[in-house]
């Protein structure tokens, strides 16, 4: 088995703004007026916790706090978001994405989770095709 070293991925306003799937000038008010929190980085930059922004993702989608006039769309059934929640059972695992407004939950193997290193507050895709989720790290 490949060990995988665990990192907290953080995130640029811009990059959380598409992954909540606002503009940039959206998720900056938001930051600005203390919605969800970031820090600097060495250059300056504003990021954002890969948690912090996994947890605002849900608050965001259940209360509609997106720009109204904002839509969603997914090329070639590809959906990129942030994990919100990783269950790992013996041999199964369940992981769920929030992108933009879509929640979407997937089953796979736990050997195929810990390959792909998932964990809560970091970017992936889901990839739909018919009834069946596939998860790409992005």
């Amino acid at each position: 088995m490949r060990h995988i070293l665990s990192h907290m991925q953080s995130y640029t306003i811009g990059q959380a703004a598409r992954l909540l799937g606002v503009s940039p000038d959206t998720a900056r008010r938001w930051a600005d007026a203390g919605k969800v929190a970031t820090h600097r980085d060495d250059g300056g930059r504003r990021l954002i916790d890969g948690r912090d922004l996994a947890a605002f993702s849900i608050e965001v989608a259940q209360n509609g706090t997106g720009e109204d006039d904002a839509s969603y769309t997914s090329a070639r059934n590809a959906f990129p978001g942030i994990v919100t929640a990783v269950k790992l059972g013996d041999v199964a695992a369940q992981v769920e994405i929030q992108a933009g407004p879509h929640r979407l939950v997937s089953l796979l193997t736990r050997e195929a989770v810990e390959e792909l290193g998932l964990e809560v507050g970091m970017q992936a895709t889901a990839r739909v095709k018919s009834t069946s989720v596939h998860i790409d790290r992005t």
